[in-house]
């Protein structure tokens, strides 16, 4: 079973102290770019809030080793789910839509 999608919220950056609020469950996530709307990542996974925080801590950190002046803006929001078999399915859905409207719109 999947829920609903949260608020976007913004990612908070590097030593500001701020948090992440998301689910502890299964579930689905996704990054973008706040000025653009671009997609930045997004996945299926075991617990929402700990993969969203492992985005930006620790050695195989996407931010550790870069300055982060240079990281951009970022938005995320989550949706869970009552298994990761249910988030993988939802996030093949969601993907298959997508592909679908974008070879529509080219």
């Amino acid at each position: 079973m999947i829920s609903t999608w949260s608020e976007w919220k913004r990612y908070p950056r590097h030593g500001r102290g701020e948090n992440i609020e998301a689910p502890i469950t299964p579930g689905i996530y996704e990054v973008r770019i706040a000025g653009t709307g671009a997609l930045y990542c997004f996945e299926a996974v075991d617990n929402v809030a700990q993969a969203l925080a492992q985005l930006s801590v620790g050695p195989k950190s996407w931010f550790g080793r870069r300055d982060s002046a240079k990281t951009p803006d970022l938005e995320y929001r989550t949706c869970a789910t009552s298994s990761k078999a249910d988030a993988k399915a939802a996030a093949q859905r969601m993907i298959g839509r997508r592909e679908t409207y974008m070879s529509g719109a080219a």
